[in-house]
């Protein structure tokens, strides 16, 4: 466009500078508006050079076939060139912004997928592994003089493995699975599986007394696998750590709030250590934008607590429990 423009401009030369003006003015504006892709669409590297050469031969070409004004022809070569230039590169840089935007979200979301990952595994794994522990443990020491609890030890141990290998299966297919496949249909562990926990506790040597109060109401399934690996997580360091044979779980369904409280008699202990159970239930509550609290108690013993917040459009009460029962 350049060449041509320059042939026309040298070529060209009739009487009227009228229809001499009208041509350099048209040619070049084509090519301004080029340059204004060019900075759109490439980098300034390719961009400038091509922007100073095109301004270098406008400016030049003003001078060709005595003009009425160069002077002029100059000024608004300078003045065109520099607004398409900035425009386009305007736009390049706002589209560059754009996609590191975009990346950085995609980049965060992977992140948060694999902690959420991370924490169900852990949760699945550390609960199944410590149950199983206590139950091979006890089962070698009494298979000899108690054989009855020795296979009700290895009864346990098995529903626990094939449960912990199913969740495992489920996380594993969701890592596997094809953007465009659906997701499994399995159902998502929640606190109307309080019991299940209640029951594997108990098999591990743990009595536990479960509490519904409030009117239960329908949550958002997040919250509700939240609170059932909370639930899950504390039982597991229950029946680990704190050496005692009985605890107390409660979960308060509130208007706005689900609080979920797990107690225990035992030795106590400050937080802290190299394990993950409570980094990953502090990290579920402040996803959920609730509140937790863990440590020991005044009176002995040892307190988690989280309190998590329903949005207004849960839902209805379910069922028909009382205020305030037990299970």
């Amino acid at each position: 466009m350049l060449v041509a423009a320059c042939l026309v401009t040298v070529t060209v030369n009739v009487p009227e500078n009228g229809y001499l003006r009208d041509i350099w003015y048209a040619q070049f504006l084509g090519i301004d508006l080029v340059v204004g892709l060019v900075a759109a669409h490439r980098s300034r590297r390719v961009s400038a050079p091509a922007a100073v050469v095109v301004l270098a031969v406008q400016v030049a070409a003003g001078f060709v076939n005595p003009p009425v004004d160069p002077l002029s022809r100059a000024t608004l070569s300078v003045l065109a060139v520099v607004t398409v230039w900035t425009v386009g590169d305007s736009i390049r840089t706002r589209r560059r912004h754009t996609e590191v935007l975009r990346d950085h979200e995609a980049a965060e979301a992977v992140t948060a997928e694999r902690l959420r990952i991370a924490r169900e595994l852990h949760d699945q794994v550390a609960h199944s592994i410590g149950v199983i522990a206590i139950q091979a443990g006890m089962g070698a020491r009494v298979i000899d003089s108690q054989p009855a609890q020795a296979r009700a030890a290895l009864t346990t141990i098995e529903e626990t493995s094939r449960e912990t290998l199913a969740g495992l299966r489920r996380t594993l297919r969701a890592l596997r699975r094809p953007e465009a496949e659906s997701a499994p249909l399995d159902p998502t562990p929640g606190l109307a599986d309080l019991d299940r926990l209640v029951t594997a506790a108990a098999d591990a040597g743990v009595r536990v007394e479960a509490r519904q109060r409030g009117e239960r109401r329908p949550v958002p399934a997040d919250l509700d696998l939240a609170a059932f690996r909370i639930v899950q997580e504390a039982l597991t360091n229950v029946v680990r750590h704190a050496g005692t044979d009985r605890c107390r779980v409660t979960v308060t369904h509130g208007p706005d709030e689900l609080a979920v409280e797990v107690v225990d008699d035992g030795r106590g202990g400050a937080v802290g250590g190299a394990g993950h159970g409570l980094v990953g239930m502090r990290e579920r509550v402040a996803m959920a934008g609730g509140r937790f609290r863990a440590g020991p108690r005044p009176e002995g013993g040892f307190r988690v607590a989280a309190w998590l917040p329903v949005p207004p459009t849960a839902g209805e009460p379910v069922g028909s429990r009382p205020g305030t029962g037990e299970r």
